[in-house]
């Protein structure tokens, strides 16, 4: 089971390396727009504080308000989803 989760890891990694690496490149966007974090300015958040690799991130709305869900592939081998909540959406 143990290898199966490693060999599973490791795909995860092969098939969203690219998708993390357009992500550091896109631009800035203001943060004062509709008060929160981009998605691009979350992973580059939690790369930084996590000091890992950045495997998936994704943007849900929940509530009107966005919530980056960004997946980090930690220095010990762990996969941890760490939230971050972004602008508000609709109106209001």
């Amino acid at each position: 089971m143990r290898k199966l989760l490693i060999i599973l890891v490791f795909c995860c990694i092969a098939a969203t390396t690219g998708t993390a690496q357009q992500l550091q490149v896109q631009p800035r966007i203001q943060l004062a727009q509709n008060g929160g974090m981009t998605l691009s300015e979350a992973v580059e958040q939690v790369r930084r504080q996590t000091n890992g690799r950045i495997i998936s991130a994704e943007t849900k709305v929940r509530n009107g308000r966005e919530v980056h869900h960004i997946k980090v592939l930690t220095k010990d081998g762990k996969v941890k989803t760490h939230k971050v909540q972004g602008r508000k959406r609709g109106n209001g």
